[in-house]
């Protein structure tokens, strides 16, 4: 009797904190005049929390992450390897795009290897590297059949960085909910989509991320390991934000591990602010994790 009811109350305190953790959720959204979705995944026990998780937003330099797979896939397949040499022309590196890659290689006409411009892409949301990817590949509709391939449907894949910075409106066309989000983090961290090299070589370089580090890591205790992948439209000339997010996974004191999509969309508020939303959605989410019963 005594077992029983104390798997009956440890259930209840369960449940009790999980509702306290969706009320401060949606106290957070509700807070702002933006577009706010946002997941989270326990990637112990399954368990997930959305709110506005199955809206369409756009991911901007978010599916860069969802590239990187597919690229691997083909690296796992033997049909590339991360030692390629692949060259670079001076054609492929535009002037008018975040390009850190440009910056190392300005005049282009060089060969460097895949995993540098892997590299370049996620650790610091290359424009020029994405692109290149995506030539390599034969386009975002590549990318796009292979993700949906893994079972995650709500997702759109269309447009590269070059067109999308042609016209803001583009951007709309490549989106995702936020649940099909941490579903595909939940695949990836299984390690049920590549090999263990692959994975490995891609949760390094999402560690290594240097853009956004006020979003989903910003209120974290210093040094948590975080492996993410941010994206950002910047603001248009009328001040509005399109897209401001970060998805990414976790790691708890305790050693395990949550997937977490944040994503805010039509927003007036400046950088900061943006920032300070993502933040505080999983700031709430470690703190429940972190003392959950």
């Amino acid at each position: 009797m005594i077992c029983g009811v104390f798997i009956l109350t440890a259930s209840l305190n369960s449940s009790a904190q999980k509702n306290e953790l969706r009320k401060k959720l949606q106290t957070i959204v509700h807070a702002h005049n933006s577009t706010i979705g946002f997941s989270l995944v326990d990637l112990q026990s399954g368990d997930t929390l959305t709110v506005n998780g199955g809206q369409h937003l756009p991911m901007q330099s978010v599916y860069k992450f969802h590239l990187a797979l597919a690229v691997l896939n083909q690296v796992d397949q033997g049909k590339l390897q991360l030692d390629k040499k692949i060259l670079i022309k001076k054609s492929d590196l535009l002037p008018n795009t975040w390009s850190p890659l440009r910056d190392k290689y300005p005049n282009g006409e060089v060969e460097v290897p895949l995993s540098e411009i892997l590299s370049y892409t996620i650790s610091q949301s290359d424009n020029n590297g994405c692109d290149i990817l995506f030539r390599l590949l034969g386009g975002p509709a590549q990318v796009n059949r292979y993700i949906h391939s893994l079972g995650i449907k709500e997702v759109s894949i269309v447009a590269t960085e070059e067109q999308m910075h042609k016209n803001e409106q583009v951007q709309f066309t490549n989106w995702t909910t936020p649940r099909a989000a941490t579903q595909l983090l939940k695949l990836f961290y299984g390690k049920s989509l590549l090999s263990e090299t692959s994975h490995e070589f891609l949760w390094k370089v999402m560690a290594e991320t240097t853009t956004g580090p006020n979003k989903i890591k910003g209120l974290l205790p210093p040094g948590t390991p975080v492996a993410h992948k941010t994206g950002s439209s910047g603001a248009n000339k009328a001040g509005l934000t399109a897209a401001s997010n970060d998805i990414g996974i976790v790691t708890l004191p305790n050693g395990k591990h949550f997937a977490v999509a944040a994503f805010v969309s039509m927003s007036k508020e400046d950088e900061k602010a943006t920032d300070l939303i993502m933040a505080e959605l999983t700031k709430a989410s470690w703190d429940y994790l972190n003392t959950k019963k």
